[in-house]
């Protein structure tokens, strides 16, 4: 044996990885993805997101799991941003979300006569 690998064990090597595409294709890389996401959800995050890694030590999600090289690419393939992992991004794509439905841009507080309401609701139907 002459210590080189068959061209197809050499190109599976250099594609290792299976990422989305912009197009939502799966397409193998020589790099790992930077973004993980839910393709249930449509949500995309950080590899070390504490909501996704809670739920993938549950035993649930990774049959869900998709990973992107970039934020572009999750965007592009029509996934939005963690509230969790991504606050920011996620309170920029909320608002540009309000503003396209014409609804007006939720406050970052939380409605306490709204609560309150829901609060008294459930505990008079039995729901809390």
């Amino acid at each position: 044996m002459n210590g080189t690998s068959p061209p197809r064990d050499r190109a599976a090597a250099r594609e290792r990885y299976t990422l989305t595409g912009p197009d939502g294709r799966p397409f193998g890389s020589p790099v790992p993805g930077q973004y993980g996401g839910n393709r249930a959800t449509r949500v995309y995050g950080r590899l070390d997101c504490p909501a996704a890694l809670r739920v993938l030590a549950r035993g649930r999600y990774a049959a869900n799991r998709v990973f992107f090289a970039d934020e572009p690419a999750a965007v592009a393939a029509g996934f939005r941003p963690c509230a969790r992992c991504l606050p920011g991004r996620y309170q920029a794509w909320k608002a540009r979300q309000s503003q396209s439905s014409g609804e007006p841009a939720a406050s970052s507080g939380t409605n306490r006569a709204t609560a309150s309401a829901r609060s008294s609701h459930g505990a008079a139907t039995g729901w809390l």
